[in-house]
């Protein structure tokens, strides 16, 4: 049950005065699909409902692994072992009991991609690891009338000034970005519209051993495993959160 003290006006007591009422009353109609909440997404997730968003679906197959706690919002000692959208959607609904979060333990792929029903949401946001699965997604995305934002590789980064935003043909300096591009241009298709993508142009070595803990990449669907760092795919989630909000800011202006 709601405990009625936990009203928005007190609960975003600090965003309606930046925003103003009426941007507000739009924030919380707007409807958002994150796909991955780990390093990148998770971090996503919880600045969106910070910031308002309160229909918000999260999809993602894994469980919490003891590798995740030192970069994903949602790992700690004691949730290792428990899928982390069911973790996340907890927590976002500790910061906003209003919110309606729906929380999917699945893996985007082809065979399952109309279930989703992604025409249905105003947001698409990747953070998807998978290439193959990757590709897809932005080009179904694409297909709809919603705004796409994409999460480039996290991993490997460092330096949190050279982490920027651009559309998607003019990413630089990113191999997985790279590789998107490539893999389009062999299926002779693109993207139909524009996506911007959040990225960085660094490469650090990838230096560490694999660890014993660590499951098969393959069974997450992901090519390899790569060193990362909290604040850096921290501040790639946040960044991607930051652009939905800026979309609804100057759509909001726009139209008024």
């Amino acid at each position: 049950m709601i405990d009625p003290t936990f009203s928005h006006t007190s609960i975003f007591n600090r965003e309606f005065r930046l925003f103003g009422e009426e941007l507000m009353l739009h924030i919380f109609q707007k409807r958002v699909i994150l796909f991955g909440v780990g390093g990148v997404g998770s971090w996503c997730a919880e600045s969106l409902v910070r910031s308002g968003i309160e229909h918000l679906t999260i999809v993602d197959p894994d469980t919490v692994n003891v590798t995740n706690i030192n970069r994903q919002l949602l790992a700690t000692t004691k949730t290792i072992g428990r899928p982390k959208v069911e973790v996340l959607k907890e927590r976002l609904l500790e910061i906003n009991p209003h919110a309606r979060i729906h929380a999917l333990q699945e893996i985007y792929q082809k065979s399952n991609c109309d279930s989703f029903q992604l025409e249905s949401y105003d947001y698409i946001i990747d953070a998807i690891d998978s290439l193959e699965n990757k590709a897809h997604l932005l080009l179904q995305a694409a297909e709809t009338q919603a705004r796409v934002f994409s999460s480039m590789g996290a991993a490997l980064k460092l330096d949190p000034i050279k982490i920027q935003t651009a559309e998607f043909w003019k990413v630089k300096g990113c191999p997985l970005a790279r590789a998107l591009r490539e893999k389009f241009k062999k299926m002779q298709i693109r993207p139909k519209k524009k996506i911007v993508c959040v990225f960085s142009d660094e490469v650090l070595p990838n230096k560490g051993e694999v660890f014993a803990g660590d499951s098969s990449p393959a069974a997450f669907h992901k090519v390899a495993y790569n060193g990362s760092i909290a604040h850096a795919t921290a501040l790639f989630g946040f960044m991607m959160a930051g652009l939905v909000m800026q979309d609804i800011h100057n759509e909001f202006v726009h139209n008024h």
